[in-house]
């Protein structure tokens, strides 16, 4: 598994960008809080999003925007190499 990441900072922006090098590569499910709650852009590639148990699931592909609630369980596996995944922290 190659899943890379590097920390994002654009003046006010900050977040996280992953480079996911092979399919099957995955960000394992995690929440966040208030302080870290974020959007996702699928810059790259294709990425399946999940919840907890399958209680939920969406293929996102280049140009999607994932916009995550505070506590609001997700995860993502590469659909494909080279995919790139860029978080970027709400304030």
């Amino acid at each position: 598994m190659s899943l890379l990441d590097r920390p994002l900072a654009l003046g006010k922006l900050t977040g996280t960008i992953y480079d996911f090098e092979h399919e099957g590569d995955e960000l394992p499910l995690h929440v966040h809080g208030e302080q870290d709650i974020h959007i996702s852009i699928v810059a790259r590639g294709k990425l399946k999003a999940f919840g907890p148990d399958g209680t939920w699931e969406t293929v996102a592909e280049s140009g999607s925007v994932l916009d995550w609630e505070v506590g609001q369980y997700h995860g993502f596996i590469a659909l494909e190499s080279n995919t790139r995944l860029v978080n970027i922290v709400k304030e």
